[in-house]
């Protein structure tokens, strides 16, 4: 799970000392490894593999889950498609130099200029997620005379066994097209002149550890595949979607991509349809960690705080899911001189639900450097500039080499598109 190796200089990345990252770069900042993301990609890839359905498949890298345009771009290089969920999205993975054949666009509320740039870039195909959105989309398609390809998000009712906030594939989420109505909206886009169907898509959640969930969707909708063929409506393609959980703790394990993927594959052998995934977290989560240095220890009556210099604005998961992430010293063994005692771990934001980790034993000194790790997914994504806080720099370590690939803000870029009154 760990990102980073202890070695007899502190913790380092692949080839580097994160104490020269800190030095080098300033804190609070995001450190990735290509190695990691380019591992974590082969995972898929050699399942895929093992099953001999490579040569019919693509994995779309689901871009919410971290955008910076160096990982988009190493991404692109090892052959992957998007998962893209705005315009923004777009523009990035365009600007990173993915293919725009290989773009798939989910959500539950695409803008018609959202849908005009898709189409004028020339997208593989848009997951429509309601009957209202397959109607905006031929209608933007028709003045712009291109038909659109569309594969319906179709919500399977799956319970995931994930966090509710991030179940996606339940009656009540607001994702998707409900099963019991796809049939019949995929009749009425087979009649539309400037829509082209596709495929099908399913996403039930993220953070999934168990594959049984995800094999159960499948087998839904292999079986509407198969009615719609019989109806005359043959798919091109099947997307299973993403969500393959990420072992965040040491005592609580995920599963390999083959042995997570293996039921659903098993289920797609012999089939003629192209195939289609669309990790995220597990291509990224634990290749990147978030730097940061204690500024301050402040022993209570009942806590022990260890404040340090990121805070929920540099990483919300823990405020927004009480998510754990594993914290860890960056100094060699040997080198704690302080006593190792439970600490709350908290940032200098004006807000009580600001920490990154709980009951926390370390032993720390003020100046010391920490590691939150499996940080790559859902950090610098959701990151923000509350309390007029600017965002942390982000580095990508390449073997012994460090390249910055996300400048520090400074705090005159927050109020740059700002005015005073007249």
């Amino acid at each position: 799970m760990s990102l980073a190796v202890m070695h007899e200089d502190g913790l380092r990345v692949e080839g580097v000392a994160l104490a020269e990252i800190a030095a080098r770069f300033g804190t609070p900042c995001y450190v990735y490894s290509r190695a990691a993301l380019t591992a974590a990609y082969a995972a898929y890839r050699d399942a895929l593999q093992a099953h001999g359905l490579a040569q019919r498949s693509l994995i779309c890298y689901a871009v919410k889950a971290n955008s910076n345009l160096a990982i988009l771009n190493l991404f692109a290089r090892l052959g992957a498609g998007f998962d893209i969920v705005s315009g923004g999205e777009l523009a990035r993975v365009l600007a990173a130099g993915g293919d725009a054949n290989k773009i798939v666009f989910s959500g539950v509320g695409k803008s018609r200029a959202e849908m005009r740039a898709a189409l004028e870039a020339g997208i593989h195909c848009f997951n429509v997620e309601s009957a209202s959105e397959l109607e905006h989309l031929s209608e933007v398609a028709g003045s712009v005379g291109r038909r659109a390809p569309v594969s319906l998000r179709v919500n399977p009712d799956v319970d995931p066994k994930t966090h509710p906030y991030i179940s996606t594939g339940l009656k009540s989420a607001k994702f998707g097209v409900a099963f019991d109505e796809a049939f019949d909206l995929y009749r009425r886009a087979a009649t539309l002149p400037h829509i082209a169907v596709k495929g099908i898509d399913c996403h039930i959640g993220s953070q999934l550890l168990d594959p049984a969930p995800a094999a159960e969707a499948a087998d839904k909708v292999l079986a509407l595949v198969d009615r719609l063929a019989a109806a005359g409506i043959v798919l091109e393609h099947i997307d299973l979607g993403g969500g393959m959980g990420i072992q965040y703790r040491a005592d609580a394990p995920a599963p390999a991509a083959a042995d997570y993927l293996a039921p659903m594959l098993s289920r797609l052998a012999g089939r003629r349809e192209k195939l289609m995934f669309e990790p995220g977290r597990s291509l990224v989560g634990n290749a990147g960690l978030l730097l940061t240095r204690v500024e301050v220890l402040k022993p209570g009556e009942e806590k022990h705080f260890a404040v340090v210099d990121a805070a929920m604005n540099d990483l919300m998961r823990p405020a927004l899911y009480d998510a754990w992430h594993d914290i860890a010293r960056v100094g060699a063994d040997g080198t704690a001189t302080g006593t190792a005692m439970s600490y709350e771990i908290v940032g200098p934001v004006c807000e009580s639900g600001d920490f990154l980790g709980h009951d926390r034993l370390l032993a720390l000194n003020e100046g010391d450097l920490l590691a939150i790790l499996s940080a790559g997914a859902y950090g610098m994504a959701m990151a923000s500039n509350y309390n007029s806080r600017p965002r942390a720099a982000e580095v990508m370590v390449d073997g012994s080499a460090v390249h910055l690939i996300r400048r520090r803000e400074d705090v005159a870029q927050l109020f740059a598109l700002e005015s005073t009154l007249p």
